[in-house]
Parts: structure tokens; C-alpha cells; sequence
């Protein structure tokens, strides 16, 4: 359906099926499609299931499946359990034959939850049967999850000599183009890279005219209409008839409208209503005055280098952890002060470039260092079993967010601890948190004595972090990357008017 006075819509889901149900007009709306008024064609079949058919399979004793039970091919099978892969997720469960059969799919589940292998998996599996051009594209919302996600698909299609490319800003386009011509089997990208490199060589449109998959990984995030440009750009470039896998931790207003959009028989999977954060995670808060945040984040630093774990008092020692922050100066600030106060420390954020920023990842997730600090680029897909706490230094302002934030420790039914700094304007946040996730938070039990034991030390450290972020002129550049990208931004708009 055309909206009037807007742009042609485009397709998501695949058209394979004679008629498309109607949309509500929505003129920004990414998931947007066109649609006929033949009334005598079958409407499209969606089934949805939730994590209750599970519950009831599990009440009535029904033996646990395998992954050669999902119908798999059996190198795939010996490939998961060579790396540990025991017995798939429910969300794998559910999803894989699913796509095996040919159908659409959106699944929903908690993070750690095996959702990468859910599309990735039958992806595999398709490619043995046909190894010849690029299978798939596959677009996630950060570049660092678009680096984990094709170190996963080389992994689990290492016995097929799977050919994956990364195409992700920060690095030379041309290298990138030049990949992508050689027709790789999978294709990892975040949308604005993928459509920047379309844009400039249109004969590269070409080399996804046999792609038969199409995934979104964090959907919800995937088709913010911030994306719908160069989505638009992306999907003219895919053949109509392929298969569409979108998956996510959250639901989203874009992923709901999804249910009604899709031209051949789709499947939903919802693990959960609503939010939810996994039963392993224990979920704890700190009331601290405004100045007082990198008072406790020290202290609670200084804990995890003692051979127990005095934090969860669970026995085992916390091994690496995730401080997140709102703002980019805020993890720049608080790396130089952990170098001041002796703290082993790496940070990714946006005013880092690539390379830095994947430099930084690799040292944390080989255990070179036990603290991460991030903005929200980590909060997204990143798979790190070694982070048993996430702190929040700064609490989102979005409680989707939050849920990602928490949903990098505790993973694949493991452990894990999250701590949030509350001040007193973040009580309502809190508050929003709770009903979210459905659950009151604890309150972490600290003396101030202990707290402040260091407060001199702290101060000081506080007093040189400052002031070396004033000799290298930090806000200057700050001010001088905003107005290029407003600069860029107008040029953009320039260029598509």
C-alpha cells in the first residue's frame, strides 16, 4: 500500500506468496510494504508459539531434543558438539526446523539465549547444498556485533571452508568493496556500510541477485527509522524470493507491525511477553549522592581482585566486568582515572576509531584485562562468557536498554551480577526498570567507611583525569565531531534531495 505524498514503500518479508495483507499507513515505518486487493487470494499463515509449549513438554516428561533431531545435517551436528554445544535452546528448538521448512521467522528471546545459532544454523545448512555465491546478508545495528557475528558464522562453518565477510564502517571502503565482489557465502554488515558501498558501485547490487537469506539480528534496533534509507537501498538490491529470519531480545512497536507484513506463511516465537532478564541474573542497585559514582565503581573494583568473591558471594572470583556509562566522555574520563588509581582497564566507545575500538574488545574478551568501559555500542549482541558483572555507572534512559545492558553477563544459564548507581533523579528510572522487567531490585549492601576508605586517593586521581583531558583539548574535539556530522548530514540531505 502507497502512503500519499511519501516515498514508494518497500519489502521486508519475502513475496512469494500470490497476496500481501494491508498495512496501516506509517510514513516512517521501515517494515512498510506494498500491497494488491485481490480479496479472492489466501490470506498469508502465521503461527505463533510461546515458551509455554516448552513448560509443557518439559511438565509431561518428553525426552530433551538434539540438534540431529532439528534435522540438521550431521557435519553440523558433530560441529556443535565439538564446540560444546550440548542440547539446543528452546529458542533453537523452536525456530530451526521452522526455517529448515522454508518459512519466515521472528523470534523473541532473553539474551544468551542461542539465538545466533537459531538462524545461523540452518543458514549452514543450506550452504552445504549449495555452496555458490552469497547465501545470505545478515545486518546488525553495531560494527562490534557485526565482528562477533562473522567470528560465529566461520566457526560453525569452518568443516565447509565458509568464505564470511565483515562489511563495517572504519575501515577502508575499497577493501571491502573489493570483498564483497568476490562473492563471500555470508555477509555480515551494518546497514549504513553496506549501503554506502551499493550507492557508489551499483554493480555490486549484483552480487546478491541469489541471496536466499535475509537476517536482521537485533532487529528492533536494525529497523529504527533512523536505518530506513539505507534499508530501502539494501532490500532493492535482494531478490523477492528468499527466506527473512529477525530475531531480538526485545519486541518493538516496527517488530509487532511484522506479524501482519509478511507475504509467505511466517512463524513467530516469543520466549516471553513483554521484557525479561534471565532467573540466573541477580539484579541489585546502590543509592549514591551525585559526586559520588566513582567513589563506589572503585570500590567495587578494588573486590574483584580477591580470590573470593566478596560481591555475589556466590565462592567463585569474578573474572572481567562491564561498566556502562551514558556519554562518551563520561568512558573516557573514567579510563583515565582507573590508569591513575592502578586499575587494568579498556574502553569502546563512538570517538574511538575501528581498529581502537576492536583492539580494546580483543584484549578484554582474551582476559588481558578484567574491566570493560562502554557506551551503549556493547550493550547489543556482545558474547563474552567470562563477565559476571555488568555495572551500570550511568542508568539508560530506556529500560529496553537496560535489559540489554544486564543481558552481557549470566549468559547461556550461567550466573552473573548487575549493579546500578541510583542517585536521587534516577529514582524514577528505577522505578520504570522494575515494572519493566517485573521484579524489585535489591539493594547492595556497602559500608560508607569502606567506601571512602580511598576517598584521597580517589580525588586526586578524579583531579588528574581532568586535567589531562583539558590539555589534550577533549572538549574542542567534541564540539569539532559534532558540527562534521552536522555538516555531513546536511550534505546527505543535499545529495538525496
Amino acid at each position: 500500500m502507497e502512503v500519499e505524498g511519501e516515498a514508494q514503500p518497500f519489502r521486508l518479508f519475502s513475496g512469494r506468496a500470490k497476496r500481501k495483507p494491508k498495512l496501516k499507513p506509517r510514513s516512517t515505518d521501515p517494515a512498510a510494504v506494498e500491497t494488491d486487493h485481490a480479496d479472492a487470494d489466501p490470506v498469508p499463515t502465521i503461527v505463533t508459539e510461546t515458551g509455554q509449549a516448552d513448560d509443557a513438554e518439559a511438565a509431561a516428561g518428553a525426552a530433551a531434543a538434539t540438534f540431529a533431531d532439528l534435522g540438521l545435517s550431521q557435519w553440523l551436528v558433530d560441529t556443535c558438539s565439538a564446540l560444546g554445544m550440548k542440547r539446543p535452546t528452546a529458542v533453537q528448538r523452536r525456530c530451526i526446523p521452522r526455517a529448515l521448512a522454508g518459512e519466515d521467522v521472528l523470534g523473541i528471546a532473553e539474551t544468551g539465549s542461542g539465538k545466533t545459532a537459531a538462524f545461523a544454523l540452518p543458514i549452514l545448512h543450506r550452504l552445504g547444498e549449495d555452496p555458490y555465491g552469497v547465501a545470505a546478508l545478515a545486518l546488525v545495528p553495531t560494527r562490534e556485533l557485526a565482528a562477533q557475528l562473522a567470528e560465529q558464522f566461520r566457526a560453525l562453518g569452518a568443516p565447509l571452508g565458509v568464505r564470511c565477510l565483515a562489511a563495517i564502517g572504519g575501515f577502508e571502503s575499497l577493501a571491502q568493496a573489493k570483498g564483497l565482489a568476490r562473492r563471500p557465502h555470508i555477509v555480515v554488515a551494518t546497514p549504513g556500510r553496506i549501503a554506502t558501498l551499493v550507492k557508489y558501485d551499483p554493480d555490486l547490487a549484483k552480487v546478491f541477485a541469489r541471496t536466499k537469506f535475509l537476517v536482521l539480528d537485533e532487529a528492533d534496533r536494525v529497523l529504527d527509522v533512523n536505518f530506513e534509507e539505507e534499508l530501502r537501498v539494501i532490500f532493492g538490491c535482494l531478490p523477492k524470493k528468499r527466506q527473512t529470519f529477525l530475531f531480538s531480545a526485545t519486541m518493538s512497536d516496527n517488530l509487532r507491525s511484522l506479524l501482519e507484513l509478511s507475504g509467505n506463511k511466517s512463524y513467530f516465537f516469543e520466549a516471553y511477553e513483554g521484557f525479561k532478564t534471565v532467573e540466573t541474573l541477580k539484579q541489585q542497585y546502590i543509592h549514591v549522592p551525585d559526586d559520588g559514582k566513582e567513589l563506589h565503581l572503585t570500590y567495587l573494583l578494588s573486590k574483584i581482585k580477591d580470590k573470593e568473591d566478596p560481591i555475589q558471594k556466590m565462592g567463585d572470583p569474578i573474572r572481567s566486568v562491564i561498566v556502562f556509562v551514558s556519554r562518551c566522555s563520561t568512558c573516557y574520563f573514567l579510563d583515565l582515572l582507573l590508569e591513575e588509581l592502578g586499575h587494568p582497564a579498556v574502553s569502546l566507545h563512538s570517538h574511538k576509531s575501528q581498529a581502537q575500538r576492536l583492539l580494546a574488545l580483543n584484549r578484554f574478551k582474551s582476559g588481558q584485562v578484567p574491566v570493560l568501559l562502554a557506551t551503549d555500542v556493547g550493550s547489543r549482541g556482545l558474547d563474552i562468557q567470562t563477565v559476571d558483572l555488568v555495572i551500570n555507572y550511568d542508568i539508560p534512559l530506556n529500560p529496553r536498554d537496560y535489559i540489554h545492558r544486564v543481558g552481557r553477563t549470566a549468559r547461556a544459564s550461567r550466573g552473573g551480577l548487575a549493579i546500578s548507581f541510583v542517585t536521587q533523579k534516577d529514582i524514577c528510572l528505577l522505578h520504570e526498570i522494575e515494572d519493566i522487567v517485573g521484579k524489585q531490585l535489591e539493594a547492595y549492601e556497602c559500608s560508607d567507611k569502606e567506601v571512602t576508605k580511598n576517598i584521597t586517593k580517589v580525588f586526586k586521581a578524579q583531579r588528574l583525569a581532568k586535567m589531562k583531558m583539558d590539555d589534550e583539548g577533549h572538549e574542542e574535539k567534541v564540539h569539532a565531531r559534532k558540527e562534521q556530522k552536522k555538516r555531513d548530514l546536511a550534505r546527505k540531505r543535499k545529495h538525496e534531495s
